[in-house]
């Protein structure tokens, strides 16, 4: 029985997400292995001049200007109350979709692409009162490295998310 075009693009679109499902960018963060799927990663980008906000919180570094987009940044490290370091030649901000907003996080060093299957990845343990929970959905051993991997779209409480997302956009206006 042959498929009709809406049926074979479907099928294609299920396949590119099932493929991407179990791919994530890994990159390190206070010398731990983070990774986040690659489906919600826009693109990398190199350190580059960020416009300071006033009254952002520490870790919200401030803003950026990615070809008209105007994206707020946060510094992975600050935020998981990680102390302050000097950025490097392989600082980079990784650019997400958050939600349909962009976003971009500062990570010390990109690791990888790395594909790592569901039965690789276990639950992250719990630890009392665990912030880290709030954000950590596995951790997997992929080679001999240990990764944790993170809802990126987590790692920002709802007011705060919305709170960047609209000065990003009044700075557009």
């Amino acid at each position: 029985m042959e498929m009709d075009g809406t049926e074979k693009l479907m099928s294609e679109e299920a396949a590119l997400s099932e493929e991407l499902g179990s791919k994530y960018l890994t990159y390190f963060t206070d010398g731990q292995l983070f990774g986040i799927p690659i489906a919600d990663v826009v693109q990398i980008i190199g350190m580059q001049q960020i416009t300071e906000i006033p009254e952002f919180p520490e870790y919200a570094k401030g803003i950026i200007n990615l070809r008209g987009e105007i994206i707020p940044v946060i510094d992975v490290r600050i935020r998981l109350f990680k102390p302050v370091i000097e950025y490097s030649d392989r600082t980079c901000i990784i650019v997400t979709d958050v939600r349909g907003s962009y976003f971009g996080f500062v990570v010390e060093q990109v690791d990888e692409v790395a594909e790592i299957p569901d039965e690789l990845i276990t639950q992250p343990p719990r630890m009392g009162n665990d912030a880290a929970a709030r954000y950590l959905t596995g951790v997997a051993k992929v080679k001999d490295k240990i990764v944790l991997l993170m809802d990126i779209k987590k790692l920002l409480g709802e007011q705060e998310f919305e709170s960047l997302a609209q000065t990003a956009y009044q700075s557009e206006i």
